[in-house]
């Protein structure tokens, strides 16, 4: 109820002498008459309504206050600072929150149920309603669901029946994943999901973020996992999901776990009633990528572009780098996309690290995105430690960056084959494409003297784009290193022609 919220943000913030809570609320009293309760709390000392100071604690007298309206009353009450400045407020309706914001928590609760209770419960303290969403198949769930499985999976036309028979926990996480999905899409667009919360090990990890992936960036998403400290990007995608450490199992609600819980609920709820973001008036944003060897062509061309009126999001081509930048671009978010870093693609064909998956370099084009291109990188392959690269690559180019990353050069035929991979990419495009080929090096580190000079290599690269790129791709070669100066304002000055020019 309202009274326990109340007394909640009272006991967390240990609220100073002049801070005050004001209630008030309307229901039927006990003997059956309508009326009002109001009051005001001066904390810790408490004055009743009309001024007359009272010894009684503050729970105490909020206690009387809701003790003279009936469950089911409709409850206001505002906890206020001394700049007279709400710093909390919730509503309630007897034991239920009412709010214009609405958390979904998504769990497999044939495992999961007194955990997902106690995170509605505490969601429920921060004035926050919720949509509770069974995901599991097994065992029958062991709290009550607002939308149960049977609704979960219908979502996609699946058989939760079929599912539960079949008892094969891959296919039941593959098909609850997907059914979450599209479940928590359509929540969102009928304006019942303002965020996603969830907990639980890798199998309440990969169905409920998949169904926070369906969401836009911006929407609030977050996951206590079990899985939380390994290697997330399976999880995580190109999305905005937070993940938190369970440090426990989530296998009931414990001394550690329980406080956890109670922070996750705690945040999710301060998200979701966040003042809104007000940044001004908004520029076009633009989407370019950087590595460390083209970092001088990534700041003139932003420089350039920002003077010009146009906000640069830059994106480190890690291979997260390009996938959270093709995650925003298909999102709808970016007005145009300057790839001068598009190194992921060699990680992709030959072995290394920092790959950004088989798609990179294709959403742009799918969605008709204006687009200007370049091939810095194409020079290196990315490895971890120098004692970490494979044997296989021994005897080839290698070059220690730092402890920490070993680069090593692409052949002749890599590059080539490179050329093609970019061709048949860009061939696709659905809007205006432009490429930048740099005749005198791709990289910092591909210029004469340099670990990566290559001439043969650079050309066999450029050679495999000039015989396979399609009529739609405009093509600019000119006799600059990527880092010149010239060659990235030129990039920049084409983007913004496709953008309709200055916006300042």
């Amino acid at each position: 109820m309202w009274l326990r919220a109340a007394v909640a943000i009272y006991e967390r913030e240990q609220v100073a002498t002049e801070t005050a809570l004001i209630w008030s609320g309307h229901g039927q009293h006990r003997a059956g008459r309508d009326r009002r309760v109001d009051g005001v709390a001066s904390l810790p000392q408490c004055r009743h309504p009309g001024g007359t100071a009272a010894t009684a604690s503050p729970v105490q007298t909020i206690a009387s206050a809701a003790n003279r309206v009936a469950k089911g009353a409709s409850v206001t009450f505002e906890i206020i600072t001394p700049s007279a400045r709400p710093r909390h407020r919730a509503r309630m309706v007897g034991s239920r929150p009412v709010s214009d914001r609405t958390v979904v928590l998504v769990g497999t609760l044939d495992t999961k149920g007194s955990e997902y209770a106690y995170l509605r419960d505490r969601l429920h303290l921060h004035g926050v309603r919720t949509v509770l969403v069974d995901v599991g198949t097994l065992e029958p769930p062991r709290t009550e669901p607002d939308i149960d499985r049977r609704e979960v999976a219908a979502a996609i036309g699946a058989d939760i029946d079929e599912l539960a028979r079949a008892r094969d926990r891959g296919r039941a996480v593959t098909t609850m994943a997907d059914a979450a999905a599209a479940l928590v899409r359509r929540l969102h667009e009928e304006g019942r999901c303002d965020g996603v919360l969830a907990a639980g090990g890798s199998g309440n990890t990969a169905i409920a973020t998949n169904a926070m992936r369906a969401l836009p960036v911006g929407i609030p998403k977050l996951m206590v996992s079990t899985v939380a400290a390994g290697d997330t990007r399976g999880y995580i995608g190109a999305s905005d999901i937070a993940m938190m450490a369970s440090v426990t199992d989530v296998a009931g609600i414990n001394t550690i776990s329980g406080r956890i819980l109670a922070n996750a609920a705690a945040a999710m709820a301060g998200m979701i009633d966040a003042p809104a973001v007000e940044l001004g008036e908004r520029r076009p944003l633009i989407a370019a990528t950087m590595f460390g060897v083209t970092t001088e062509c990534v700041t003139t061309a932003r420089e350039a572009l920002e003077g010009s009126g146009y906000e640069v999001l830059v994106f480190h081509a890690t291979g997260t780098g390009g996938t959270a930048m093709e995650g925003l671009i298909d999102s709808g978010f970016i007005a145009g996309v300057l790839d001068i870093t598009t190194t992921e693609l060699c990680d992709q064909l030959v072995g290394g690290v920092l790959p950004a998956g088989p798609d990179r370099l294709e959403v742009a084009g799918r969605r008709g995105s204006p687009q200007v291109v370049s091939l810095g990188a194409l020079d290196m392959v990315n490895f971890g430690p120098r004692d970490t690269v494979p044997a296989q690559f021994e005897e080839r180019n290698l070059y220690v960056h730092n402890p920490s990353v070993t680069l090593m050069r692409t052949t002749a035929e890599e590059c080539a084959e490179l050329g093609r991979i970019i061709a048949r990419k860009l061939s696709g495009a659905q809007g205006p494409v432009s490429l930048f080929v740099p005749l005198k090096g791709v990289s910092a580190i591909d210029v004469e003297g340099g670990p990566f000079y290559d001439p043969a290599a650079d050309e066999a690269l450029f050679e495999a784009l000039r015989e396979n790129a399609a009529p739609n791709i405009e093509m600019h070669e000119l006799e600059h290193n990527i880092n010149d100066a010239e060659f990235a304002r030129a990039m920049a000055e084409k983007l913004m022609e496709y953008l309709g020019g200055d916006q300042a």
